[in-house]
C-alpha cells in the first residue's frame, strides 16, 4: 500500500479544514454573504493559506461541492462480490448520506432563496453538483444497459427516476420543514422502496435482482 509523505498529509489536512469550514460559512451566511476571511477564521487558518489552496471564492464552492460528489460516486468503482443492486444501494446511501446533512440542507435552502436574485450562485450550484452527480448516475447506467442488466431509451429519464424514487420525497419535507424528523428508518423505507420500483421498470430480470436487493439490505442491518 503506497503510505503518503507527512508534507503531503499535512497538505490534506488543511485543505479539507477549509472545505470543512466552507460549508458551514456557506451554509450559514449563503454564498454572497459567505466571506474568505470568515472561512480563514471558521477554519483556523490565514487568508494566505486559504488562497493558496482555492484562489477564488467560486474555485472553493466548486471544491467544496466536488468533494461529496466524488465521495458519492466511489459507489460505482467496480469491486469484487459487488453488482448492479449492490451499487445502486450503495450510491442510494452515500447520497442520502451527503444530502440530508443539516449543513447541506441549509445550504441549498439558502441558495434556493438567492437564486431570483444571484441566478449564477444557483447556476454555480446545479453544475458543481446535482448535475455532475446525474451525469455520473447516467454513465454507470449505460454501462449496466451495455451488459444488459437493465432496458432504457433514455439515460437522463432513467437517472432523474432513479434520483426522485430514493429520495425526493424526504429531501422536500426536509428543505421545507427544518426540524422534522427523519430518522435512517424513515429514509431506509424510501431509498429501499425506491430501488425496488426501479428495478421493476428497468432491470431485464427483476425477480433475480429483487431477490439480490433483499438480501443487500439484510447484510446491511447485520452490519450494524
Amino acid at each position: 500500500m503506497n503510505q503518503i509523505s507527512r508534507r503531503e498529509q499535512n497538505r490534506l489536512d488543511k485543505q479539507n479544514r477549509l472545505l470543512s469550514a466552507a460549508i458551514k460559512v456557506f451554509a450559514d451566511a449563503g454564498y454572497s454573504g459567505a466571506s474568505m476571511d470568515v472561512i480563514a477564521a471558521e477554519a483556523g487558518l490565514s487568508k494566505p493559506t486559504l488562497y493558496h489552496y482555492f484562489p477564488s471564492k467560486e474555485a472553493l464552492f466548486e471544491a467544496m461541492m466536488a468533494a461529496p460528489r466524488e465521495q458519492m460516486m466511489l459507489a460505482f468503482t467496480p469491486a469484487p462480490g459487488k453488482d448492479l443492486v449492490d451499487q445502486l444501494l450503495d450510491f442510494a446511501w452515500a447520497y442520502a448520506d451527503t444530502v440530508m446533512r443539516p449543513d447541506f440542507l441549509s445550504l441549498a435552502r439558502l441558495i434556493i432563496g438567492e437564486a431570483h436574485r444571484f441566478p449564477d450562485v444557483g447556476r454555480d450550484y446545479q453544475d458543481s453538483g446535482p448535475d455532475k452527480v446525474l451525469a455520473g448516475l447516467m454513465t454507470f447506467l449505460i454501462a449496466q444497459r451495455d451488459q444488459h442488466r437493465l432496458t432504457f431509451e433514455e439515460a437522463e429519464l432513467a437517472a432523474e427516476d432513479f434520483w426522485g424514487l430514493i429520495l425526493s420525497a424526504p429531501r422536500n419535507r426536509a428543505l421545507h420543514v427544518p426540524n422534522a424528523d427523519i430518522s435512517q428508518e424513515i429514509l431506509a423505507r424510501y431509498i429501499h422502496n425506491g430501488i425496488r420500483t426501479f428495478l421493476r421498470a428497468y432491470s431485464t430480470n427483476p425477480e433475480a435482482d429483487l431477490a439480490r436487493l433483499a438480501k443487500a439490505i439484510s447484510a446491511r442491518h447485520a452490519e450494524k
